[in-house]
């Protein structure tokens, strides 16, 4: 009764539970190809069957999960395709938003923030903490553009890409790097050369790709 009584004066907690559960997907809880137990996220946010079911749709809309009749809702497996088509959008957004801003805008704290979390995640060998302050780190660059329309569309690209990295084993080989590398973009950039900013994120973003396109062709490789 509580439950529908607090959806009934809230009629966002839809688009609330979506957000939480892209969220959780950004910060790497599912895996590639997991099953989502209904009774278990509904007791985890704490919302009714029909709320998750219209934020299951809107997910699914967005392709970070697939219903399956009969068999209920899975988180995507991204195929080599999505893949490529996600660091398309990086490269566009982000280099775009870093090539644009100054060194000087709010948001640099923030990159600043996530670089040293990931630092402090990866001396504590915590690979999983390390990729969420990565996503916090791309997050924050994407915000250097001002634009809450462009933020709310790259948590879906973080989601997704975040299935991606789920494609790896060994979470320290495909975190590992980025923590120094994110470093040297933040300095860079703050050092005033935008320029060489911008080049160290396109190899960087190009490295990451190669990286995860690698996992997915030998996880098809030994699926098939």
């Amino acid at each position: 009764m509580k439950k529908q009584g607090l959806e009934a004066r809230n009629p966002s907690l839809g688009e609330t539970v979506t957000a939480d559960i892209r969220r959780l997907l950004v910060e790497g809880a599912f895996a590639p190809g997991q099953r989502l137990s209904e009774v278990a996220l509904c007791e985890r946010l704490g919302v009714s069957r029909n709320t998750l079911r219209e934020a299951f749709r809107t997910l699914a809309h967005e392709g970070l999960v697939i219903h399956q009749p009969h068999r209920g809702v899975f988180v995507t497996r991204p195929d080599a395709a999505s893949i490529v088509e996600i660091y398309r959008l990086r490269r566009f957004i982000e280099c775009r938003a870093l090539s644009e801003a100054w060194p000087s805008h709010p948001a640099v704290k923030d990159m600043r923030a996530a670089v040293e979390a990931g630092q402090a995640h990866g001396e504590r060998s915590d690979w999983l903490a390390v990729g969420t302050a990565n996503m916090a780190f791309h997050g924050a660059i994407v915000a250097l553009a001002d634009s809450a329309r462009l933020n709310g569309f790259f948590r879906q690209v973080l989601a997704e890409l975040r299935l991606a990295f789920g494609l790896m084993a060994d979470k320290e080989w495909l975190h590992g790097p980025y923590v120094e590398m994110n470093q040297q973009v933040l300095e860079t950039f703050e050092g005033g050369d935008t320029r060489a900013a911008v080049a160290l994120l396109e190899q960087y973003l190009a490295q990451s790709e190669r990286i995860v396109l690698a996992a997915w062709e030998r996880q098809a490789a030994s699926s098939g």
